[in-house]
Parts: C-alpha cells; structure tokens; sequence
C-alpha cells in the first residue's frame, strides 16, 4: 500500500479536463478539507430548481451513518465496462456498490447481523435501531481495496471486524481480523478493549501504510468500563500496530467516569503531510484531566505509530466542559492545506458544542493553561455537532465553512500579519431540530470564478416524516441556490451526520434506507420526489415496561429525579439502579430526557435514563 496516503496538491489556476474524480474518504482527503475541487458540471447558474434536481432514490435495507465514497471508471464483476461507482455502507451491516448515472445496485454484501439496540448500554438510542456499520470506510484506489469496520452480533454479544475488501467483487482479499486492543493503565494493570461498550463512529483514515480508526461510547453509559481508544493495522496485513492510544489510562476516577471518547460525530481521523494523526476527544470525570493519562476535551497530534502524543490543546475551561457535557469533541479537526506565506504555515481548526472555533498552530496545539488559551485565533460559530470545510477561491484567498449553530459562515483566512478567520458571509438560518450544526462540503472547478458550491445538508426539524434538505449555497454571499427534500431521518434522537457527497456532476445524499443522487435534470424533465420511508418498528415493550421522554425540573436527591412529562406531569422517578448500572447520563435540572422504566407498587423504577434532543417535536411516541 502506499507509503502515505495525504491531500492531493491544489491546482493554482483554472482545473483541466477531468476525467473523473474519485472521493476516496470521508471529507474528501486526509486533512479533512471536504473540499473537491474537480468539479466541471456543476455551477453557480445552473444548480437551481429549473435544472438542477433529484435523479434516482435508491433502496436501502437500513439508515446510513456514513458518507458514500465514489470511483470513478471502475470495473465491477458482472457490469461491462466501466461506471461511476458510490460505496455506501448501512447499520443492516450491508455494503452496496451503486451506479451513480443509473441508480442501479451493481453488488451488495452483507457482514452478519447487526448489534439490537436493545443490547447496548442504557439500551442507548442516540443511533438507529441498529448499530452494524456506522463508520465511512475508506478506499485505496491504487490497490483495489475498500476498508471497513463491522459490527456484528454473535453468540449474544457484539464483535468488530476489519475488512479489506476488493472493490470489484466486494470479497474479502485478506482475512478478517477481530478488533482487540489492550493497553497499560497508569498503575500497570491492564486495560482490555471491551466492544459491548465501544462504538466506532468516527471515519476511517488510510495514512503511513496504516488504516486508522476510533471508539467512544454509547450515549456516555457504561462511563465505568467505556475508554477512548485510536487502532490501527497494516494496510497490507491487517496486522495491528504494535502500539495504541488509550485516551483515559486512569486506572481509578474519583467518579468512576473514564470515557474521553473519540467519536467528532463521524468526522474521521486526519493525517497532515508528516502522516501524524489528529482527533478530538469528548468528556470524562471533570476532575481527572492532566494531559498526559486522561487527554478529554482536547484536540490531539499523534505519531504515525500511536505511541507518542506530539501535540495537543485543551481548553482553559476544561473542568466546565467536562461537567456540562460541552465535548469539544463533537467536532473533527480540519488541518488547512500548508500556505506558502504568513508567519504561521501549518493550521488547524476545531469546534465543538459549546460553540467556539479555534485556530491552532498544528505543530504546537497550544496546550493547557487555566488561565488562557495558548491559540491563533477563537471565533464564535454556534454549537457544532459537525466539522468543518476548506476552499480557495477565484482570488487566491483561503475559506474556512463552519455550520455550527443553525447556519453557514464564510470565514477568509488570514496568515499575515497575523493568523486569524474574519466573518465574510452568514447563511440564512436553515431549519435544525437537532443538535447544532451539520456537515457541509465544498465543489468547484479548480478557482475559476462562478463554479464553486457550498453543499450542505440539514437536519429534521420533527419526527414525522422527519425531511432532511439538501441546501447548495454561493460562496459569493451565502445565497441559497437550491434546497429540496434529500430523504427521512426518523430515529430523530440520532443526529442526522449526513455528508454531501459531490463527485463527475452528481451530488449523493445517503440517510434513512435510501441513497438520494442529485445532478444536472435532462432537457425536458423533472425532478423527482425522494422516496417516502417508513418509521423504523420499535420492539414490544416488557410487561410493566415503559419509555417516555421528559425535562428534569428536580435533580438534588441522589435517587431521584423530578421528570416533567411531555402532558406536564410531574413525575417522580427512582434512578438508583440506573446509577448502579451505570446507565445514566449526567443528570442537570433542564436536561431533556429519554427514560426507560418500569412501574413497580414502589414507584417508578428507571432501567436507564440518556439524554434526549431539547426539541420534543423530534421526540417518539410514549408508551
């Protein structure tokens, strides 16, 4: 495999014919920009509603959480010639291989079962309800071979496996291998890498002759057992790196709180031109952080074999992230295209939820100081469930596209004299019930003036039918150019990190069973209407079962909650099992709720108690 798999260079004037563009990983290259910059068909003056629209809705057997990845002019067993190829994975544990110019399935696999809902920690129901491939797998297209992560389940339990795949046939070209990992604690006992309470949600990255991947946790249950961890295996072998990252080495917490999971709702791992790794951590016991065994609420340089942190940047206000839920891990670190002037040639930028971005030098991430933050540059971009996007326009200035909060912004880069983002346009709000922010991407045809789009797609703003739109904006001045239903999203307490996928004139929007591909209407027709898709089925409940979902007006006595219901009733609710089981999140006065309980002659009993979306139009049915 390659030696080192990084951002292909930037043409510095206008693109040349194009054969076809591949998108190989998630957000179109290593450094994460989203940014595909061969793009020919599609412009400024025809992506609107009069030529430009949906031309195939194809079935899938489960929602997506992960980006499609495109070949362009593949071969494929049994299809003559070649094609225009989306690999799309589902948490049905299916791999489907897709004509984008026809919408027809060339091949589909599938991998095992996938794991229940009901089996996770605190039957954790931030995803759908299944979980078996959740992450964007990733191709190296020299070699033929797509790489994935699988979740089965087996003998009642859960099992990862890695898979090096041919993208031809869809078969294995190397043996499967089993995810394991152990790592020292920092009393010299031994840490196990435990997959009931490990979820993979992060892209996969392909650098150094490795594919690399992450784990956090499920709803941040089971927070007693539940690590960060970053793997990686051999290309070529699947043979794991001698070394790995375990990001909370504690071996004791004063809460029995570890986490600081890696997750940057499915932003994946990135990899500079040095191929060191870059990642965001999330949250864990408020009062273990010391940058060298716990590394929570950071963002992080790694060396290519695990084995060191090089780098990282905490923020001042750990402690409060921490206690809040404030993860600046809900975002993945963009790392800019190096620059050739400015006093500051390599530069990163990351956010999270509660809302900042920061500027970072990514050979000196800045550290941790209680007193300041040791950075570049802090912008306010809204709360970000999200990552951002990367372009250079037709005047030869660098773009940074955030998508916290409910928004676009257009940030122009400055490196002299000094390094900092300035505001140039704001979007109108675009609609989002859930939580804030989403992912956008980026198309233009090299710098030439009037053919680059900003891609975005929203979240739903309700349960049913539970519509996510794809927006395409101008990045003249945030001006909608187009927007139209893309598909549903109905497990509506996952965030719907849907990616828009631009590649040879097609724009692909994968979500809840179905693949939407956009592009260019021929002379004469329409657009079609994305397919309509049934709610999932949610499981029979047990007897004296019951879920319902509410807001904590009362959390001061240690075993009980005061729920108010979505009716206004106030509900007591015992909670001491649930903390036993660790099944609980942190539990805030204003938080809104998913409880699963069962009713007892005692009173109401929580079997676990997660965190809810703040909008109860995006809220299931009680029963």
């Amino acid at each position: 495999m390659s030696a080192l798999s990084v951002a292909a260079p930037r043409p510095t004037t206008a693109a040349t014919s194009n054969p076809g563009t591949s998108v190989v990983t998630h957000h179109n290259d290593t450094l994460r920009t989203g940014w595909n910059d061969r793009e020919t068909a599609l412009t400024t003056a025809n992506v609107n509603a009069a030529t430009f629209g949906l031309l195939a809705a194809v079935p899938l057997d489960d929602q997506v959480d992960a980006a499609p990845l495109v070949l362009a002019g593949q071969l494929f067993a049994g299809a003559p010639g070649k094609h225009d190829i989306a690999f799309v994975v589902t948490e049905n544990d299916s791999l489907y291989a897709i004509d984008t110019a026809t919408g027809a399935i060339l091949g589909k696999r599938n991998f095992g079962a996938p794991v229940p809902e009901s089996t996770l920690p605190a039957e954790c129901n931030n995803n759908g309800e299944n979980v078996g491939i959740t992450s964007t797998p990733v191709i190296d297209a020299a070699h033929q071979t797509l790489y994935l992560i699988a979740d089965t389940y087996e003998n009642g339990g859960p099992v990862y496996r890695i898979h090096a795949l041919s993208v031809r046939t869809l078969a294995d070209v190397l043996p499967p291998v089993v995810v394991t990992a152990s790592h020292t604690r920092n009393d010299g006992s031994l840490e196990i890498f435990a997959p009931l309470v490990e979820r993979q949600r992060a892209a996969l990255l392909e650098a150094n002759g490795t594919i690399y991947a992450a784990f956090g946790s499920y709803c941040d249950a089971a927070a007693n057992i539940s690590r960060g961890w970053v793997l990686g295996w051999s290309a070529t072998t699947l043979v794991p790196l001698p070394s790995n990252d375990l990001t909370d080495k504690l071996a004791q917490s004063p809460t029995e709180f570890f986490l600081s999971s890696v997750w940057m709702s499915g932003a994946g791992l990135a990899a500079d031109e040095s191929g060191s790794i870059f990642f965001s951590t999330g949250n864990s016991d408020s009062m273990s952080y010391d940058g060298v065994n716990d590394i929570q609420e950071s963002v992080v340089r790694e060396s290519p074999d695990l084995s060191t942190i090089q780098s990282l940047f905490t923020p001042s206000n750990q402690p409060s992230l921490d206690k809040e839920d404030q993860d600046i891990g809900a975002g993945g670190p963009l790392l800019i295209p190096a620059r050739p002037t400015g006093n500051v040639r390599d530069i990163a930028v990351a956010a999270g939820k509660d809302g900042r971005l920061f500027v970072l030098n990514r050979n000196a991430l800045g550290g941790f100081s209680p007193s300041g933050n040791h950075v570049l540059d802090t912008v306010a971009v809204g709360d970000c469930w999200c990552a951002q996007s990367y372009f250079v326009g037709p005047d030869g200035v660098a773009r940074i596209v955030t998508s916290g909060g409910h928004a676009v912004g257009i940030w122009t880069l400055r490196t002299a004299p000094s390094v900092g983002l300035t505001r140039e346009s704001l979007s109108a709000p675009i609609p989002n019930g859930e939580d804030g922010g989403f992912f956008t991407s980026v198309s233009s045809n090299g710098r030439v003036a009037g053919s680059a789009v900003i891609w975005a797609v929203s979240r739903p703003t309700n349960g049913d039918p539970a519509n996510i739109f794809l927006y395409a904006l101008n990045p003249a001045d945030a001006s909608t150019l187009f927007a139209a239903v893309a598909g549903t999203w109905p497990n509506t307490n996952a965030n719907a990190n849907v990616v828009p996928v631009v590649a040879n004139g097609t724009v692909l929007v994968a979500s809840y069973g179905q693949l939407a591909i956009f592009g260019l209407l021929p002379h004469g027709t329409s657009a079609r209407t994305a397919a309509a898709v049934l709610a999932p089925s949610r499981p029979p409940l047990a007897k004296n079962a019951h879920e319902f979902y509410g807001v904590i007006v009362s959390a001061s006595d240690a075993t009980r909650l005061l729920v108010r219901t979505r009716s206004g009733t106030i509900l007591a609710v015992d909670v001491s099992a649930a903390k036993r089981a660790y099944a609980t999140a942190d539990l805030a006065i204003g938080e809104s709720v998913f409880v699963r309980a069962t009713t007892t002659p005692a009173g109401t009993i929580a079997k676990s108690v997660v965190r809810a979306k703040r909008s109860p139009a995006l809220w299931a049915p009680d029963r």
